[in-house]
């Protein structure tokens, strides 16, 4: 149980997985979380940013895709509860019939921005208090995870950002998340500021952020590192090397996963045996 995990004081590196997929390669080689990405999902189903177009459906589908996929526990981006109190409440109760293990619920104005983009706004912070208790008398399981993230730090700055985590955690949250810190001071900074509750570091290339090493942060008081757009990055990487080689070569490369590796990954194996059975 992730819940438990935690409280134990253990850590753990969680990379983004958007779809059923990318959860099976990630839970084959992390042992541990994983964390199931707004981006990600936004890129993969609409092929639009995460700019709070993705409907709570669509994002409680992919929980479940996810999570049967996969037996890992699943910490799942739930934006801002995609509404009011009332958005809040259904929510928390589908993500966890869904499967997820945890729910990130963040402070943004709707409709939301991605964490590290420009032109997020934050709502008051007594409205995401009143979210976060919502949350909490909603679910079934105690063990099943409140991640509070607050946006503030980019609009407001960091101070403000550290008096809205501990509104938060007041409010009942289990995991404090403050979104952007722009240098590795406000990185501990919020990790001597923020004790009690385990924390969630974001590393993303290329944001505001700077990128360290997981056992860094997990020295500063960080027990969840997500690295949410790493796997989408690499498969974009990778999408963009091989169409470039067969657009030039007139021909595949060698480089990319064959056939049987392919259906290894997809269990292809499990469906030969049932229809060799009759």
């Amino acid at each position: 149980m992730l819940f438990e995990a935690l409280k134990q004081g253990r850590c753990f590196s969680l990379p983004g997985v958007f779809d059923p997929f990318s959860a099976r390669i990630a839970a084959h080689y992390v042992k541990g979380p994983l964390y199931m990405t707004g981006y990600g999902v936004s890129a993969t189903l609409l092929g639009k940013p995460d700019a709070g177009l993705v409907s709570y459906s669509q994002m409680v589908e992919r929980v479940s895709a996810i999570t049967a996929a996969v037996d890992a526990p699943l910490v799942a981006d739930g934006d801002t509860g995609f509404g009011g109190l009332a958005n809040v409440a259904q929510t928390v109760a589908g993500y966890e019939r869904a499967g997820a293990a945890a729910i990130q619920i963040e402070d943004q104005e709707f409709p939301k921005r991605c964490g590290h983009t420009r032109d997020r706004r934050v709502v008051d912070s007594a409205d995401m208090q009143k979210k976060i208790k919502v949350a909490v008398a909603t679910r079934d399981s105690a063990e099943f995870i409140i991640v509070a993230r607050t946006d503030a730090r980019t609009q407001w700055g960091l101070d403000e950002a550290l008096r809205r985590a501990e509104a938060y955690a007041q409010s009942g949250a289990d995991v404090l998340f403050v979104e952007s810190p722009e240098s590795p001071e406000e990185l501990r900074k919020i990790g001597e500021s923020l004790k009690g509750l385990p924390l969630v570091a974001n590393m993303v290339a290329g944001g505001r952020t700077p990128l360290l090493p997981d056992q860094a942060l997990f020295d500063l008081g960080f027990q969840l590192v997500i690295h949410p757009t790493y796997l989408l990055g690499a498969m974009t990487q990778g999408l963009e090397s091989s169409l470039q080689y067969l657009s030039q070569e007139g021909r595949q490369s060698s480089e990319v996963a064959q056939f049987d590796a392919l259906n290894d990954w997809l269990d292809f194996e499990s469906v030969w045996a049932l229809d060799e059975e009759n």
